[in-house]
């Protein structure tokens, strides 16, 4: 079966996915048909062999504990039985489900035909299926779109588990050899695009395809951090300190106020983010700081990413060794992920298709 894929997404310079209202057009501008058949030709480069899939129907095998509808917050605990999620409603409704997996882990069914393609979306370092939000609806009329929170973030607890690169991506694996019973195309944004190649290069046969969203792969020689970002991340090597400054940012802030003061260092055009956006995020880090052993998680995540990047041979390897049909959406104004970072990858793999927006 051919997976077609109407794409609409905006990459963004933080573990946010805001749309912008002015990206509208945008939107449409970008919806792209992508085949992910065996021998499918891209656009962009020479026509590649996507990985044997199975010919069960796309979806989850199994999760554990109840699912609800949107509007929850609060995590329910995870039980020991199993039962197969079943596509939710379309539209903005979505329904949450858990899986064990050496603890919780956090699911979303966004919904979408049940014998569409499946998208399953992998958040960047801070993010959630909150994240989704906004997007979810654009991609349901096609396909049926999941969502799952990593280790540590979201609404999944660290509960004992590593949080970094490496544990998560463990994390990932498990869950689509366990969870699912077809094989995705994932979505990563950011550090979930490093997560994503990570996994599609580890275990091809788990993945269909890969679309990234400004995701955290090696710069080229010679091109340096923003220097703010950084300070910033700097800060979260020190013992100790990262997560205490963590904490305490959050009893001096309002959630509403850290993701405006986010916006302002990370996004080109904070004015352009609609409010239903704006919400999701300020729910997320609502969401965040009432996980157990949060701040810590995010710091042992972060130090994860960059010690990644500065060590970047094994990933690097792992861009080059990726076998599945890829399309890599990058913003040319990213400051967190800079749009070298895209057209380095572009130069290595033509086979890829690399589609650089300006002013994002």
């Amino acid at each position: 079966m051919a997976r077609s894929l109407p794409l609409a997404l905006t990459p963004t310079r933080s573990g946010f996915l805001p749309v912008g209202r002015r990206r509208a057009a945008d939107l449409a501008f970008h919806l792209t048909d992508t085949d992910f058949r065996p021998g499918s030709a891209w656009s962009y480069g020479q026509g590649m062999s996507s990985p044997e899939t199975t010919s069960r129907a796309a979806g989850p095998t199994a999760s554990t504990g109840s699912t609800e509808s949107t509007g929850s917050t609060e995590p329910r605990p995870a039980g020991t039985g199993h039962e197969r999620l079943t596509p939710s409603a379309g539209g903005d409704g979505f329904r949450s489900s858990w899986a064990q997996l050496d603890g919780p882990v956090h699911i979303v069914d966004f919904g979408g035909p049940a014998d569409g393609p499946l998208l399953l979306c992998v958040h960047g370092l801070g993010g959630s299926y909150l994240n989704w939000l906004p997007l979810a609806p654009l991609l349901t009329t096609t396909h049926r779109v999941m969502a799952v929170d990593l280790a540590g973030h979201g609404r999944t607890p660290a509960a004992g588990r590593r949080t970094d690169v490496l544990a998560n991506q463990g994390l990932l694996d498990r869950f689509l050899a366990e969870v699912l019973d077809t094989p995705p195309i994932l979505v990563g944004n950011s550090m979930g695009g490093m997560i994503s190649v990570m996994q599609a290069a580890r275990r091809p046969d788990s993945v269909a395809g890969l679309i990234l969203v400004d995701p955290a792969l090696p710069r080229p020689r010679g091109v340096r951090p923003d220097p703010e970002i950084a300070r910033i991340f700097a800060g979260l090597f020190i013992p100790r300190l990262g997560a205490a400054v963590l904490a305490r940012r959050r009893t001096r802030f309002t959630p509403r106020e850290l993701v405006d003061q986010s916006l302002v260092r990370l996004t080109a055009d904070p004015g352009s983010i609609p409010e239903s956006a704006l919400t999701a995020m300020e729910r997320a880090q609502r969401e965040r700081g009432g996980l157990p052993d949060a701040d810590q998680a995010f710091v042992g995540a972060a130090r994860s990413v960059v010690w990644s990047l500065l060590r970047p041979a094994p990933l690097a390897h792992m861009v080059r060794t990726v076998p599945q049909p890829t399309l890599l959406l990058h913003g040319s104004a990213d400051r967190l992920i800079p749009v070298a970072v895209a057209r380095n990858v572009a130069a290595q793999r033509p086979d890829w298709r690399v589609e650089i927006l300006d002013g994002l």
